[in-house]
């Protein structure tokens, strides 16, 4: 098949989305011509042909307040985007988000008969925090916004979400259509048991002692201020613990004022940004992994910290507790509850062997989620809907 897929956020963005649209264009190329459109990192339009995928970078803008982030201004992007699809003619397209682009994708794709598969990644409370609105109001802006969301995904023949949950809360937020929960997968070669270490810790300078590890962004709805918060709390148990923070965020500078507060400093690790090679390593040298974040649809780090056998710990929230079993596999605390949090750090990394039988538990689930059986959803779903779609309507 010809795939044209759309992401208003790509690679070199940092996200659950980004990775996804990136793992499954790489992962369709070889039995399938993939193309991808998505936001240009200059203001003016370009088309590359990067490790077997067709990219077309559409024009763009910076995001306030997002460092890195991008935006495609809706004045004429459906016009842009219907050109592309002239050129590409593909045989379906797959959008991953709701926003400006991916919207005009939709409407291009629609008025040519192309069939289109939508994949809902977004939650209303990783933007909501960004908005100077608080009580009814915030309330006000997330319903909005799901029905926003609603609106746009209507016009796709099959929509999808990672979990059930996500899938539950797509429809929640008034889509007719049926939702198929459908996990983002887990590249399982890559991320396991026995990554080497050596190399990692010695180009980010991360210490050989006990370390509880994150992944990710380190933006402000990911609330690692409790990590750092229950760092001097596990402390006075395990003196030479140190917390782990991988990746790059807005939040970084204000995460090391508050160890300094608080008087752990020299616990706190802040690698910066980690080269995708480097991740596989980054996990292996924690020793528990955590999730506080409250708005998570799946969470493809967590993912790949069971991958890996770590033993984690997650907030009792949204779509982690589909991922993390209580007692079995990790632990989950109360949101926002940083003295809980210190209670299950300080369980993990004080019994080595139940933390080994959590970690083995964790690889055991994350193989369920092995993205070889992800691609062959998708490639299911692309053969039902182009075996029943309309002819196309193709521009002269």
């Amino acid at each position: 098949m010809r795939v044209l897929i759309g992401a208003d956020t790509y690679t070199p963005d940092v996200n659950g989305a980004s990775y996804f649209t990136r793992r499954l264009a790489a992962a369709l190329t070889p039995r399938h011509e993939v193309h991808v459109v998505a936001p240009a990192r200059q203001v003016r339009s370009r088309t590359v042909f990067r490790d077997g995928v067709v990219e077309h970078r559409i024009r763009s803008l910076p995001i306030v307040r997002r460092s890195g982030f991008r935006f495609c201004p809706p004045v004429g992007l459906v016009t842009t985007a219907g050109r592309i699809l002239d050129r590409v003619q593909p045989d379906v397209v797959h959008v991953n988000s709701h926003f400006p682009l991916c919207r005009a994708v939709i409407a291009a794709a629609r008025t040519r008969g192309v069939p289109v598969v939508a994949t809902n990644h977004f939650m209303p409370e990783n933007l909501v925090h960004y908005l100077p609105v608080r009580g009814e109001l915030r309330d006000r802006v997330r319903r909005w916004a799901w029905a926003d969301a609603a609106k746009v995904f209507a016009h796709a023949d099959v929509v999808t979400a990672p979990t059930p949950y996500a899938a539950a809360l797509t429809e929640s937020s008034g889509l007719r259509t049926p939702v198929r929960p459908i996990s983002c997968g887990m590249d399982l070669a890559r991320f396991r048991t026995g990554t080497a270490t050596a190399d990692f810790r010695l180009k980010y300078r991360v210490r050989q002692c006990p370390t509880v590890g994150y992944v990710g962004r380190l933006d402000l709805e990911k609330n690692l201020d409790l990590l750092v918060r229950a760092l001097p709390v596990v402390r006075r148990r395990i003196t030479d613990v140190q917390l782990m923070l991988v990746g790059t965020g807005d939040q970084r500078r204000r995460l090391e004022r508050l160890a300094t507060r608080l008087g752990v400093a020299d616990a706190l690790v802040c690698t910066g940004f980690v080269a995708d090679a480097d991740l596989p390593a980054a996990y292996a040298a924690a020793d528990v992994f955590v999730n506080p974040g409250t708005a998570e649809l799946q969470s493809l780090v967590t993912l790949e910290a069971m991958a890996s056998g770590l033993p984690v710990l997650a907030a009792d929230a949204s779509a982690l507790p589909h991922l993390v079993r209580d007692g079995h596999n990790g632990y989950l605390f109360p949101p926002g509850d940083s003295a809980a949090l210190a209670d299950r750090l300080i369980a993990v990394l004080s019994d080595h062997s139940h933390a080994g039988m959590m970690g083995r538990r964790s690889r055991a689930l994350a193989e369920r989620h092995d993205v070889r059986a992800t691609i062959g959803a998708f490639e299911s779903i692309y053969a039902e809907v182009t075996a029943t779609s309309a002819p196309r309507l193709v521009a002269a």
